[in-house]
């Protein structure tokens, strides 16, 4: 048992490293010409290795601390944890940074719960939609808050006005796509 747990880490280890090593070397070439910063790329590569539920691997992640802070205060982390499948656009921690002085910390008050509920329910999408579904064409999709997101996948993947900058992490009860900037209701 403790040859194969130490075969399973070294090829855990291996892909990160190779991964690693591809996406600071070609950084489009690893993230599908979406990805902004090499950085983030080896990081994104070991959550799609997961095998948890939407909340669990955001958790599990470490970059999406203010998402799942918000998803607790909004009151939805059992339903992302539930059956789905659920399409999730996903922003990073410096994407909730990108919005304005205030915003965040008014968002997660009590008394704005709706309000919270309804941005981030407008970044989640009822059933599992990969990339390849979309690739190369453009579409409207239903949230499940109720409005309707722009999705352009043309030159790379654009929903609204935010980029996806990791797409395809799998979890046992959805996708997540990640973006980076917090999207608003219309």
């Amino acid at each position: 048992m403790k040859r194969r747990t130490a075969l399973v880490t070294a090829s855990v280890l291996s892909a990160f490293v190779l991964a690693t090593s591809t996406a600071q070397a070609d950084p489009a070439a690893y993230i599908a010409g979406s990805a902004k910063t090499a950085s983030d790329a080896p990081m994104y590569h070991q959550v799609a290795t997961m095998k948890a539920d939407i909340v669990d691997t955001a958790v599990q992640a470490g970059s999406f601390k203010t998402l799942v802070a918000a998803i607790k205060a909004a009151g939805l982390v059992e339903t992302l944890k539930g059956k789905g499948p659920f399409t999730v656009f996903a922003p990073t921690d410096n994407a909730f940074a990108k919005l304005p002085k205030g915003t965040l910390e008014s968002l997660l008050k009590p008394e704005n719960k709706a309000k919270l509920q309804a941005i981030l329910t407008y970044h989640v999408v009822s059933g599992k939609i990969m990339s390849g579904e979309i690739a190369g064409k453009r579409a409207m999709v239903k949230t499940v808050q109720g409005g309707e997101l722009k999705v352009d996948a043309t030159k790379g993947v654009m929903v609204d006005d935010a980029n996806v900058v990791k797409a395809d992490i799998v979890t046992t009860n959805g996708v997540i796509h990640v973006v980076d900037k917090v999207m608003l209701p219309k």
